[in-house]
């Protein structure tokens, strides 16, 4: 039917989970209704989207590995130059490992073929090639579902409690 985020005690986005998991963390007490979608499952019972666990639970940070997939999911699979989506994208180094760009989350972005080519062994600024969204590292390993979630629509209401969809 659908998914619901689940919020820490401070309102951190925690976990995605189903509704009937959701329903019964808010029946038990352990969580609070903070958003609903308009549909009801009993009268006085709407179908929440968004809960908050009354109690702080203590997460681990846990960091999110460096890889093509998740560079490719952070940038839409678009290329970052001219905006080009689809099959066929390279990753560009925004400042080139030959003059000390190294292989991390702020230094890579998605790039098309022609235009990772034009650019060359320079930075943008001397290409004359502006990054449409400048590269960073996403705040947490969650951040590549909520941020599918919402930009499909599904789950617009979600984008309030995630830093940087």
């Amino acid at each position: 039917m659908s998914k619901v985020l689940v919020l820490n005690a401070s309102y951190e986005p925690l976990n995605i989970t189903s509704w009937r998991r959701a329903i019964v963390l808010v029946i038990k007490g352990k969580a609070e209704q903070v958003e609903h979608n308009g549909r009801f499952i009993y009268p006085e019972m709407p179908l929440p989207t968004v809960i908050r666990l009354r109690n702080y639970v203590r997460v681990p940070y846990k960091e999110i590995p460096l890889t093509r997939r998740n560079i490719l999911q952070r940038d839409d699979h678009t290329c970052q130059y001219c905006g080009l989506s689809g099959d066929g994208l390279t990753l560009d180094h925004v400042v080139p490992r030959s003059r000390g760009g190294g292989d991390k989350w702020d230094n890579i972005v998605t790039a098309c073929v022609r235009c990772n080519v034009k650019k060359g062994n320079r930075t943008p600024r001397e290409a004359s090639m502006p990054l449409r969204n400048p590269p960073r590292r996403p705040h947490s390993s969650l951040y590549f579902e909520v941020t599918r979630q919402v930009k499909s629509g599904t789950h617009a209401e979600w984008k309030k409690y995630v830093i940087g969809v």
